[in-house]
């Protein structure tokens, strides 16, 4: 019956209007543990979101893939509980964890009922602080990435990403997958992953988002009741990577009937003063959301792929400008020759009125929508503090798009978009195409 209401609960957060406005309250708990609240009382739940800054990027020399086995090893089992005693529990409370880790966190994200709170957040905690890393927990979730490692070595996808990583950050650990490699995972050890979990979770690096059937009040204790517990600090963050992309074209051998490219070089940050412009500008160009001039010439006009687009990176520690593109072997480099003269134009001429005016319509009316729930509400408030926002972004975030002039745009796509700095790295046998540095 928990499993139900759960369910329903869910459902019905997901299909709960958007909200017009949100209201965001910082917290901070007794103890001087800080997190964003959006309250909303009309259904019995709660969604928690937590990231500890760093992720995959603390990863010591020689260890690559430590913190991502340490992450998908946390659930499995802690305290008294063992991996399947930890599992019963938290299926009995109807509550749902998910630990993940990309280059730049880990988060922990939660949901459960109210009737279920405390005991939920004290199974949470219980991972948090207590996890027991068995051997046979950590062997049976070595198998899983390793398998996942093998898949990704035929995966046209996956080999253009970690090629183009390769070239872009060379020996910074932006360079290579989360992953790890078949050896490094390979040859971890217990005390390995133990480290790996002294060096990220800790509260130095930890934001916390939470929406739902909660108020500010209950709040704080629950902080540090949850995350009190945690060390005070973690390793230290590794420094800002430099984007070492050049202009050209690198090819990787793969007998497919058709080839997968990844293109970009060096973009903006997030707290630049034009990044609103630059936002804008590459709506227009490659955004997914509607159709950009990317997609228009290469796909519609063409027909030369299926799906071509590009988006700005900001990462923590660096900034891209990136896409990616398939085609068939004999027609990859015209998509190539297309993609570099569209990047040419669009520096040269900016864009037009029209194009401008549509975009700011697709991004101011679709994003309201991304606040239909509240396992995505508080996946927003710890992102907007991982970017340093402030609270009133959610409701001024509309204004600054529609505040972007053509005139911003012509002025930052200058020095956005750089044809001679664009690398792509294509994975296949395309006709026509070699390597060129």
């Amino acid at each position: 019956m928990i499993r139900v209401l759960l369910t329903l609960a869910l459902g019905l957060t997901l299909a709960a209007p958007a909200r017009a406005a949100v209201e965001i309250q910082e917290v901070t708990s007794p103890g001087g543990i800080t997190a964003w609240l959006v309250e909303e009382r009309a259904i019995p739940f709660t969604a928690l979101e937590i990231r500890f800054s760093g992720g995959g990027s603390l990863d010591r020399e020689g260890k690559r893939g430590a913190v991502n086995l340490m992450t998908a090893t946390i659930e499995e089992g802690a305290g008294d509980l063992d991996a399947q005693g930890f599992a019963a529990a938290r299926d009995g409370l109807a509550a749902s964890f998910r630990f993940n880790a990309n280059r730049d966190a880990i988060s922990v994200s939660s949901r459960f009922l109210s009737e279920n709170r405390d005991e939920a957040v004290a199974l949470l905690r219980s991972a948090l602080t207590e996890p027991r890393f068995d051997q046979s927990a950590i062997d049976r979730v070595r198998a899983q990435v390793l398998s996942n490692i093998r898949s990704d070595e035929g995966d046209l996808n996956a080999l253009a990403a970690r090629n183009f990583r390769a070239l872009a950050f060379e020996n910074h650990p932006y360079g290579s997958s989360i992953d790890g490699t078949l050896a490094s995972v390979a040859e971890l050890t217990r005390d390995d992953i133990v480290t790996a979990f002294g060096d990220t979770i800790a509260r130095d690096r930890v934001f916390v988002g939470v929406a739902g059937d909660i108020s500010a009040e209950e709040l704080g204790p629950l902080l540090d009741d949850l995350l009190g517990g945690l060390p005070a600090t973690g390793a230290p963050l590794p420094d800002p990577a430099e984007v070492q992309l050049t202009g050209g074209v690198s090819i990787v051998d793969q007998d497919t009937p058709q080839s997968v490219a990844m293109f970009g070089h060096e973009g903006i940050d997030r707290h630049d003063p034009e990044f609103f412009p630059a936002f804008l500008a590459n709506e227009i160009f490659g955004g997914s959301g509607r159709q950009s001039r990317l997609s228009y010439e290469v796909r519609e006009t063409r027909g030369l792929t299926y799906g071509i687009g590009a988006y700005l990176a900001t990462y923590d520690l660096a900034n891209l400008v990136i896409g990616q593109v398939a085609s068939s072997n004999d027609r990859m480099a015209e998509a190539i020759e297309v993609t570099r003269a569209e990047w040419a134009k669009i520096a040269d001429a900016g864009v037009t009125e029209a194009e401008l005016a549509e975009a700011k319509t697709y991004l101011t009316g679709s994003y309201p929508l991304r606040f239909g729930s509240n396992a995505g509400i508080a996946r927003i408030l710890v992102g907007m503090q991982q970017d340093d926002l402030s609270t009133d972004y959610v409701n001024t975030r509309n204004n600054k798009v529609n505040a972007v002039t053509l005139e911003e745009i012509r002025a930052v796509v200058k020095r956005l978009y750089r044809p001679e700095a664009l690398r792509f790295v294509v994975v296949g046998r395309p006709e026509g195409l070699e390597n060129v540095n």
